[in-house]
């Protein structure tokens, strides 16, 4: 990731909350959280689901904070603690559907699956979304980590759990997909 202000801005706000400013954690809460739901939603594809990932990252974080070694490592650190705790929630939508399963009719209850609000300013856009959402959940947190959230192959590496040549190869493979399918949709 570049070394931008803003950059250096949540390294310094990280420094603060390592050292007990509650006002800081504060500021860097506010900054952060809707990145780290936005890669919930992604990972999980719900927005309840992204709501609880993202809470329970944050008490993550803020518990274990003062361990961060490197505040430059915050955006890595942070987007893996919201990936564990995507993949815990969607664990336990697993095992819920599966005791479903076992219950009664009366006790079944589906959710409507999530998608976001229909904003499409133009064709494009709309193509494009389109497009992504035929990428697998893998692909578009490797895509959307690197185009929206600036972060290096490494970086992105660290916050998915997975080592930097599946990042590469992910990105590969999704520019190729989303090509591919953008071509087909335009003709």
């Amino acid at each position: 990731m570049k070394r931008t202000p803003e950059v250096i801005y949540d390294e310094w706000l990280v420094l603060r909350a390592q050292d007990g400013d509650a006002e800081a954690l504060k500021i860097l809460a506010r900054r952060w959280h809707a990145r780290l739901y936005r890669h919930a939603a992604r990972l999980t594809g719900d927005a309840e689901g992204a709501s609880d990932a993202a809470q329970d990252a944050w008490l993550a974080i803020v518990r274990g904070l003062r361990r961060l070694d490197d505040p430059a490592r915050f955006p890595a650190w942070a987007l893996r603690i919201v990936s564990f705790k995507s993949a815990d929630w969607i664990r336990m939508q697993v095992r819920d559907r599966n005791r479903a399963r076992n219950a009664t009719p009366a006790e079944n209850s589906a959710a409507p699956p999530f998608s976001p609000p229909p904003d499409e300013p133009s064709d494009d856009v709309a193509r494009l979304r389109n497009a992504l959402r035929t990428l697998s959940s893998d692909h578009r947190a490797a895509l959307s980590l690197h185009y929206l959230d600036g972060l290096s192959v490494d970086e992105i590496a660290l916050a998915l759990n997975v080592p930097a040549g599946t990042v590469k190869s992910r990105l590969h493979h999704a520019r190729a997909r989303l090509k591919q399918t953008l071509e087909r949709m335009t003709t």
